[in-house]
């Protein structure tokens, strides 16, 4: 059986916060009313912190000032920037894609989760899901403490889901000391590029494009569908 392609999107351009969110609000829409068909969205944003629905104020700190964003998207605060690939998911839950049920947010979640972990396994990354926090998270092999490598927050609006993940590559990890990530003081941050991975944005692609083939039924198609780069 031959299931139709969704589509994918990379931005070459960092892409603004704020006109990510409008991208992905109006097209949301044009998703439910079958005006597009469902998409991924690869890029990277300039340093910010995003605040989602469970964000307590208290845990921002911000002394590099920089621009904050309160959002609709589940979690607490995290931190985005250059060297950290941001993935949005704009795919439509009413429909059967074989792999999840119908209308299920946590089977979701769970197969980008998935998706993740076995592209971080083609670098020898070994990360893991934890029932009792948000993300994918690994052991630093020094400290032996767990550390953030992925963090995840999905808004679904008319069961079409947008926001998504955002997978540290070799973001600056010091910016992370203006929030306390998801509210855990107990746990730090971490990326390839501290784990002695030195790769590219576009290897990290390339390797989760592979992936997708092995956990998705619909074939992954590169097409210009958002914003003009």
């Amino acid at each position: 059986m031959t299931f139709p392609p969704i589509f994918f999107q990379k931005s070459k351009k960092i892409i603004p916060y704020p006109t990510a969110i409008e991208t992905m609000r109006h097209y949301v829409d044009r998703i439910y009313h079958e005006q597009q068909p469902e998409c991924l969205w690869f890029l990277e944003h300039p340093p910010l912190y995003t605040a989602g629905t469970s964000a307590k104020d208290h845990d921002l700190i911000n002394q590099q000032h920089y621009p904050t964003y309160y959002t609709n998207r589940g979690g607490q605060w995290t931190y985005h920037g250059p060297g950290q690939r941001i993935i949005y998911f704009m795919m439509d839950l009413r429909q059967d894609h074989h792999v999840f049920p119908q209308r299920d947010i946590h089977a979701f979640v769970n197969i980008i989760e998935d998706w993740i972990i076995l592209a971080l396994k083609s670098f020898d990354i070994h990360a893991e899901k934890r029932p009792d926090r948000i993300g994918l998270w690994v052991v630093d092999p020094i400290t032996k403490k767990e550390e953030k490598i992925a963090a995840l927050g999905i808004k679904l609006t008319r069961w079409i889901s947008w926001h998504g993940i955002a997978l540290n590559v070799y973001p600056n990890l010091n910016d992370y000391s203006g929030i306390i990530p998801c509210g855990l003081t107990d746990y730090g941050v971490t990326s390839m590029e501290k784990l002695g991975i030195k790769c590219s944005l576009d290897d990290v692609d390339q390797v989760l494009l592979k992936q997708w083939q092995h956990l998705f039924q619909h074939p992954l198609r590169e097409r210009q569908i958002l914003l003009d780069d």
